[in-house]
């Protein structure tokens, strides 16, 4: 479990295709604090570390996994979002995100707004209906609020603070993305289907 709250920018170092899929990943956690079997959040994709170095981890990847997200994509200097699972007693800055990403959402428009980046993003079909204006919504493991929605677009507004201290400075069009929409909003709908 997560929040969404970014508290590095890990690096892609190698990815090797093993059966599975294997990557190493800098980061500037404290890797002696890194249990092996620790889940960690990258680029909002739930995966659990294998092996650790002094400023690195190993993470396996299933097929599954890779075909349901945007880590077919990750190549030697890839920058990824990472979080630390959730603690009992930790702060939930964000909203609860469980790492397990629903589909994988386009960027479609990047225009500055002030200090900040609004940006459009496109929904697959089949999760759109998920998204709702000033909901939350996890794109690359980042904790945010819908601004608009129309049809399968979708506003984000980015501060200059996310800017720098996740990935998404670095946004631009084309940009394949990881979507987690609201656990809620998965309830609600399931519920409404049984009504």
């Amino acid at each position: 479990m997560f929040t969404g709250i970014i508290t590095d920018i890990g690096t892609v170092i190698e990815t090797e295709q093993r059966g599975d899929l294997r990557a190493r990943i800098r980061t500037a956690y404290d890797t002696g604090r890194i249990d092996i079997g620790a889940s960690i959040g990258c680029d909002g994709v739930c995966l659990t570390v294998i092996t650790l170095g002094d400023d690195w981890f190993d993470v396996e990847i299933s097929a599954e996994t890779v075909s349901a997200t945007n880590v077919g994509g990750w190549a030697p200097g890839k920058r990824l979002n990472l979080e630390r699972a959730l603690k009992v007693g930790d702060e939930l800055g964000g909203h609860i995100v469980s790492g397990h990403v629903d589909g994988v959402a386009e960027v479609v428009r990047v225009a500055p707004e002030g200090d900040s980046l609004r940006v459009t993003f496109r929904a697959p079909e089949e999760l759109a209906k998920f998204i709702a204006q000033k909901g939350s919504v996890t794109l690359n493991g980042t904790s945010l609020t819908v601004n608009e929605v129309e049809g399968r677009d979708f506003g984000i507004n980015f501060i200059p603070h996310t800017q720098k201290a996740t990935t998404w400075g670095d946004v631009a069009v084309g940009q394949p993305v990881n979507l987690e929409v609201d656990t809620m909003a998965r309830y609600v709908a399931r519920l409404r289907d049984w009504a």
